[in-house]
């Protein structure tokens, strides 16, 4: 039953998540033509609209983790309308979002044409605001720093070609561009031979919009509907008032020695597209993402390695052990009995309680919170709740849903330190409320504090550090309270066989018995199921992609789950046989050393995909990473621990012991 609901879930996950798709609470708006006179009653009435609203966000870069908000670079912004902004969500905020309204001015069907924005932008030498602006936009340029603008909840994107005829399509667009001493053009200043003067920054002072509609034709629409907003950067140094000159790039030279003035200016126009659906508006920028085939690949490779996995276990389930407990259990003579071996040897000491049982406990809980706050958070996902469309829900989501579990936290940690035989139980529930949460705090404040000493967007204002606090000590706390109170009413686990009094002591172990040669060879094959996924997400993170295969992912991370599963049950029976019983702590720590592996491949990723600079950018990558990290540690640990207590309980379970 159980299995064919995990095959129902993953096929409705790999069914929706090439496709963009639109739920309840995202309802498409429509646009009529306000010259049109049949058109004038919709617009009294709130059935349509007739002014496309350009909605700006923050800038960001792949060369460095601060965001900006967008009127930090001196553009055109509209002071009155500035706190008109929409109401950003806790993932948003989080995130780093900071939407805002424009000064571009479009009417739906209303062709505009090198229009000026906001008049002449002045940088006098002699003025030191005027200076540090200029400067702050030409970093921006360097650094590569994109604007990333929304028409009707979609992003507007810059298409360009690439490698294999093909297209892909960015939501966002650089500041400027920048050709170096040397004349060697960066980034987007290959796209046009005219950006060529050596130490010049070529900035993007002009956009032309290209926005596609459908007009509702046989449809039952009050209106039309946009389909896709894109456009073309380009650099134009305006020689007057509406005339906006290609062939005259605006160059601001290096040194800024003389005042320099230029205009800001857009161009309008609107194509329609009957042929294509409003539902599928979004595949456009999915399809020009070449994931597809790469994850494919991924997830046949992740197969293959838990296809040897499981028939490893198979053979030893099947064959080995069952041997061991027909061989067990058909030794009839006091003599016969008293020359045990192998893993039945150890029967009076494995289920002796760990050291530091409370720090396991806790460790235990929290992980189990971790566990079903992702697995929730991917079934919204595949069943679309959390698609690009709806900005910042898949980072709320998953606050509120680790936020509301703290009941399965605090009674698994309690439940589990009672059958270690605790009786701190007031410590225990403390630590699994703060401990672990605590620490991902901290850390997060530290680096909300160089976003703030930075100016980022990102850093997060007072009032939402407030009610984050609120979430963890008003709602958080007293739910793992309310779990910790059930868990320690319940009896503790009773074990299938009883612990001697005295230790038994363990025989010297071979190299590859020895606990931490087991815990570094048990994170390998987990994390070679998940490498290629995870480069993926690494991407969405830093590089600023749009990531939309939760279908993929869920697969994935239920692979991870098998995978730990047999490898520290693989290495658990190995080490029993070698009589070292000692299986509490290393079966936590065999699967979650995946984590570690995890450390590794951010550390590769940073230093040869990403071209960061400054400490502070390399501050927050590192402690970004440090709480993945952190939290996929407990999600595999845990994962590898209750795989392992079944397996132990189990087989003990079936073997006569006098």
């Amino acid at each position: 039953m159980y299995l064919r609901s995990a095959v129902v879930v993953l096929a409705v996950c790999l069914a929706v998540e090439v496709r963009g798709f639109y739920l309840p609470g995202l309802a498409p708006v429509s646009y009529c033509d306000p010259r049109d006179e049949a058109n004038k009653e919709k617009l009294e009435q709130g059935e349509c609209r007739s002014k496309v609203e350009l909605f700006v966000n923050r800038l960001d870069s792949v060369e460095s983790i601060i965001p900006y908000e967008y009127d930090r670079f001196d553009f055109c912004v509209p002071s009155e309308e500035w706190a008109k902004s929409p109401t950003e969500n806790l993932g948003q905020v989080l995130f780093g979002d900071r939407i805002r309204p424009s000064m571009y001015n479009i009417t739906f069907l209303k062709d505009e044409k090198c229009r000026d924005l906001c008049g002449a932008k002045t940088y006098e030498v002699n003025n030191a605001d005027q200076t540090k602006n200029l400067n702050f936009l030409k970093r921006g340029v360097l650094q590569n720093y994109q604007h990333h603008w929304i028409i009707d909840n979609m992003p507007v994107t810059w298409c360009y070609d690439v490698e294999g005829d093909r297209k892909y399509c960015n939501p966002g667009f650089p500041v400027g561009c920048y050709v170096t001493k040397k004349g060697t053009p960066k980034d987007a200043c290959v796209i046009n031979p005219l950006y060529n003067e050596k130490d010049t920054y070529y900035l993007f002072n002009h956009v032309d919009i290209f926005i596609s509609y459908n007009d509702g034709e046989g449809e039952n629409w009050p209106g039309a509907r946009l389909l896709s907003a894109k456009l073309e950067p380009k650099s134009i140094n305006h020689p007057r008032p509406g005339e906006c000159p290609e062939d005259r790039p605006l160059g601001l030279p290096g040194k800024f020695d003389k005042t320099t003035k230029f205009n800001y200016t857009y161009s309008v126009e609107f194509v329609k597209q009957n042929g294509h659906k409003w539902a599928s508006r979004w595949d456009y920028i999915l399809d020009s993402m070449p994931h597809t085939n790469i994850q494919w690949f991924s997830i046949m490779n992740s197969l293959v390695i838990v296809l040897f996995l499981s028939g490893m276990v198979a053979m030893i389930l099947l064959r080995t052990l069952h041997k061991d407990i027909a061989r067990y259990n058909q030794m009839e003579s006091a003599e016969e009995a008293q020359e045990e071996f192998g893993w039945k040897l150890v029967h009076g000491d494995v289920f002796r309680p760990p050291g530091s049982p409370m720090l396991l406990a806790m460790l235990l809980g929290t992980g189990s919170q971790i566990i079903m706050s992702v697995v929730v958070t991917l079934v919204f996902a595949c069943l679309g709740f959390l698609s690009p469309a709806n900005r910042g829900a898949l980072m709320t989501c998953v606050i509120i849903l680790y936020v509301c579990l703290g009941t399965p936290a605090g009674y698994v940690s309690a439940r589990m330190y009672k059958t270690f035989g605790g009786e701190r139980w007031k410590t225990n529930v403390l630590m699994t409320s703060f401990l672990i949460q605590g620490v991902v705090f901290g850390v997060f404040f530290m680096m909300n504090l160089v976003l703030w000493v930075e100016g980022s967007s990102a850093a997060i204002p007072f009032s939402t550090l407030v009610a984050l606090l609120a979430l963890w000590f008003c709602v958080s706390v007293p739910l793992t309270f309310i779990g910790a109170y059930f868990g320690f009413k319940k009896r503790p686990i009773e074990h299938p066989v009883r612990t001697n009094q005295i230790p038994r002591q363990i025989p010297e172990q071979s190299f590859y018995t020895k606990p931490l040669p087991g815990i570094v060879m048990g994170g390998v094959l987990p994390f070679g199921c998940i490498f290629i996924q995870l480069f993926f997400i690494l991407n969405s993170i830093w590089s600023h992609q749009i990531y939309y295969m939760f279908g993929f992912l869920f697969l994935v991370v239920l692979i991870l789950v098998i995978t730990c599963s047999e490898a520290t049950i693989l290495l658990c029976y190995f080490h029993l046989c070698a009589e070292d019983y000692h299986w509490w702590w290393r079966s936590f720590l065999t699967s979650g050393f995946t984590a570690f592996y995890f450390f590794i491949y951010s550390v590769h990723y940073f230093v040869s995909k990403l071209a960061i600079e400054g400490m502070a950018s390399t501050f927050l990558y590192f402690g970004y990473t440090f709480i993945m990290v952190l939290l996929f540690f407990l999600f595999t640990g845990t994962i590898g621990f209750f795989s392992c207590f079944w397996f132990v309980s189990k087989i003990y379970s079936v073997v006569k012991v006098d």
